[in-house]
């Protein structure tokens, strides 16, 4: 075999073991990779709703890492620790929030790590006012299972520029 043709078949071969994702992390106890069902990924949505009707902040940022960013959906301030986190929700949540998906699509990335991303709406009620308004955004979740415990390390939410 020539130089030329080794340096091919070994292209050839890496292009092919990253298309078919060879890499594995998060090895069971049998050996095989411990994924995640979408079903489970998605009740962690179900968790940080249920945090946010509990109306206390400190709960909703239980659910985020320690290093965990956070883009929210009614501050233009990007939060990037457990303090900004608080202080946001803190805000947010003087607006008894209750969110529903209305399109969810999930990807398992590997046995410790997965995306939610999709569309989601908050109903809310002023809190000065009781007037109920309701606010469509689009999210991504980037969930990490930390510890034995699944984190959000990244929670984009931005309201549909459309309305």
């Amino acid at each position: 075999m020539t130089r030329k043709t080794r340096i091919r078949a070994a292209v050839v071969t890496a292009t092919a073991l990253a298309a078919v994702g060879t890499v594995t992390v998060g090895i069971g106890a049998a050996g095989t990779e411990e994924r995640p069902s979408k079903k489970q990924i998605a009740a962690l949505f179900d968790g940080w709703n249920a945090a946010l009707k509990t109306g206390d902040p400190e709960k909703v940022a239980d659910r985020y890492a320690k290093d965990a960013v956070l883009l929210p959906t009614v501050s233009n301030k990007v939060r990037t620790d457990r303090a900004g986190i608080v202080d946001y929700f803190e805000h947010f949540l003087e607006n008894k929030p209750v969110g529903t998906k209305v399109e969810t699509r999930i990807n398992i990335l590997d046995g410790n790590s997965a995306i939610d991303t999709g569309v989601y709406q908050f109903a809310l009620t002023d809190h000065d006012t009781g007037e109920k308004s309701t606010v469509t955004a689009r999210y991504t979740y980037e969930y990490e299972k930390r510890g034995g415990e699944w984190k959000i390390v990244n929670h984009h939410s931005s309201a549909m520029p459309e309305g």
